[in-house]
């Protein structure tokens, strides 16, 4: 059965080789009824000039239910009827869409059946890792794999490049103490793009203020997701500032 949602996008993970769809990202958000959608799998990469989005755009498509995953939040999306159709905009529409979803913990959200969960962590700690180059080659050639298997129908895309460093988040929430890798394409991206003016130490440095002090100072949210196959395991999808609202609103969308 076909059915048709608007979701409002907080989480885009970083793209992953699938041997069934090519690659793909994990994109998720809040529907206009408030609740977690998952949309899967999207090519991010083949998508249309005017289908890509963002965090915070608003967008809306067809979807399946999927076969091989039980998680409520889960959509297989029909990717040809994604449409951006707006925005939201305005802090206090973002202040309440979050903290509607804001859970105290992963644990808490599991106890109640999600797979998808908006926290405000404590005790932040950003740390990397040098990846090796045999992590390195292994995701290369895992990309190149995939670039060779597309379709005549498929835009050619180059080959995603690997970041040499993984990300790790240290953190508190209300059931104890944490250390996720991070896998926000976000992050992946602001390391490329900072690396084309600064050093790497300048990078590293710049990411670790940003989001230790910066975004703790304004209101730090993590999105976080437990997987498919082993669902006790969760992992960090998403990191993001959203302020605190000073008094409690309804959920509201900016068109």
């Amino acid at each position: 059965m076909i059915s048709n949602c608007r979701v409002t996008i907080l989480v885009k993970a970083s793209p992953q080789p699938s041997k069934k769809h090519s690659e793909t990202v994990c994109c998720a958000g809040i529907d206009e009824y408030g609740q977690w959608r998952r949309l899967y799998p999207i090519r991010f990469r083949q998508l249309s000039s005017n289908q890509t989005f963002a965090r915070w755009n608003i967008v809306s498509c067809a979807y399946s239910p999927p076969v091989n995953d039980s998680r409520k939040e889960s959509c297989k999306v029909h990717e040809e009827s994604i449409k951006v159709v707006g925005k939201v905009t305005s802090k206090a529409s973002k202040q309440s869409l979050v903290e509607a979803v804001i859970v105290p913990s992963e644990k808490s959200a599991a106890a109640n059946g999600a797979s998808l969960a908006l926290i405000r962590p404590e005790n932040v700690r950003l740390t990397w890792k040098v990846r090796t180059k045999a992590e390195i080659e292994t995701a290369r050639t895992a990309f190149e794999l995939q670039a060779r298997q597309a379709s005549m129908f498929d835009k050619k895309l180059d080959v995603l490049e690997p970041c040499p460093f993984k990300f790790t988040m240290a953190y508190e929430d209300a059931d104890g103490t944490h250390k996720k890798t991070c896998a926000d394409w976000e992050t992946s991206a602001a390391f490329y793009n900072l690396s084309k003016k600064y050093s790497v130490a300048e990078v590293l440095q710049h990411l670790e203020a940003e989001y230790c002090e910066e975004y703790v100072k304004t209101g730090l949210v993590f999105a976080l997701g437990n997987i498919a196959a082993r669902p006790q395991t969760w992992q960090l999808l998403g990191i993001f500032p959203s302020e605190k609202p000073k008094e409690a609103s309804q959920l509201g969308f900016d068109i």
